[in-house]
């Protein structure tokens, strides 16, 4: 399965290549052309019949992970955070370590030891480390390097009603999207482009609207989910089994109000299920698209996920289905001139 495939492949921000190889083995016999650009972006190109508008849609390869900053006496890999990671999911999780994927575990000092202190709060990045079994320092070092990356050891699992946990959710799932689009979608023009560098700043996105120089951009993403009890309505960003999720403004963006009312009426015209993302925390690629050279129409649309920036995030299958219903329909709106 390929959401699965994309999941548990490396691609920590600034190291896609794994991530990016299984993107253009899966798309590279269905599009007219495509390239490589310096920063690392897949820049694709799907002819069909020109609408007279320049199409963009957009995914990010990278995922949220770990770089490897030394290693100590003992053994052990000291780390930073590569993207937005909150350190108290980080204790005891299992890592893999550098492109042979080395198993390691992220260890602290045990909660027995700790002063009381230490136990009210969560321990800084400086106090965890990696474990991966090695007695010294030179031991360690002829299987890692200063600068490795490490990704989350998690695997891709269904489970419940139509749910699914997997890492790099965000936004794998909107690398599935668009490769499911550019291998269906026939009869419409419009460039695919799969960014690196997001979760650190929106890195890929600009170099790649500059080149394109989109009239519309649509960015696929997977964002946050937070439908717990307990909660006002207003509080909850997007729920799970209630549709793509729409965005009206994020931290980067004020999305174009005209194009998503399209959005929305065509979701009804088709009883496709769909929700607002009701919060302004975050921002995704549209922030540097929507603003290359002389600017560009974007929205977003997200699969929500719970948890996400994490080592297991949950989705529905049913809101993954439901938004690539919805793209399929803008698209065919597109192709008839009605966007």
């Amino acid at each position: 399965m390929l959401l699965k495939e994309l999941t548990e492949a490396s691609g920590v921000s600034g190291n896609e290549k794994e991530v990016r190889d299984l993107i253009i083995s899966e798309i590279k016999d269905y599009v007219d052309s495509y390239k490589i650009d310096k920063i690392g972006n897949i820049i694709a190109y799907k002819k069909g019949k020109d609408f007279g508008k320049k199409l963009m849609i957009t995914a990010h390869m990278d995922e949220v992970g770990l770089m490897i900053k030394d290693i100590d006496k003992d053994g052990f890999l000291k780390f930073i955070t590569v993207g937005g990671i909150d350190k108290r999911i980080l204790v005891s999780k299992p890592v893999l370590v550098g492109k042979n994927k080395l198993p390691g575990v992220i260890g602290a000092k045990p909660i027995h030891l700790q002063k009381p202190d230490e136990r009210k709060r969560a321990l800084n990045i400086d106090e965890l480390y990696i474990d991966i079994g090695a007695k010294s320092k030179e031991e360690a070092e002829k299987h890692v390097n200063i600068g490795d990356y490490a990704i989350f050891d998690s695997d891709y699992v269904e489970f419940g009603d139509g749910l699914v946990k997997a890492k790099a959710l965000d936004n794998r799932v909107g690398c599935s999207l668009l490769i499911k689009l550019i291998k269906e979608i026939k009869d419409i023009s419009f460039y695919a482009v799969f960014t690196v560098m997001e979760e650190v700043g929106l890195v890929g996105a600009g170099p790649a609207a500059f080149e394109v120089n989109p009239d519309y951009a649509i960015i696929l993403e997977g964002t946050l989910c937070y439908d717990m009890p307990k909660l006002d309505t207003h509080l909850i960003p997007t729920y799970l089994n209630n549709g793509p999720a729409i965005s009206l403004i994020d931290r980067t963006t004020i999305y174009n109000r005209k194009f998503r009312d399209k959005i929305v009426e065509i979701a009804e015209k088709n009883n496709i299920p769909y929700q607002y993302r009701k919060t302004s925390m975050g921002g995704n690629d549209s922030g540097k698209i929507h603003t290359a050279k002389e600017g560009c129409i974007t929205t977003a649309i997200s699969v929500p996920c719970r948890y996400i920036h994490s080592t297991a995030s949950v989705m529905s299958k049913k809101d993954y289905d439901n938004t690539f219903e919805l793209l399929k329909e803008i698209l065919l709106h597109f192709e008839k001139g009605e966007i």
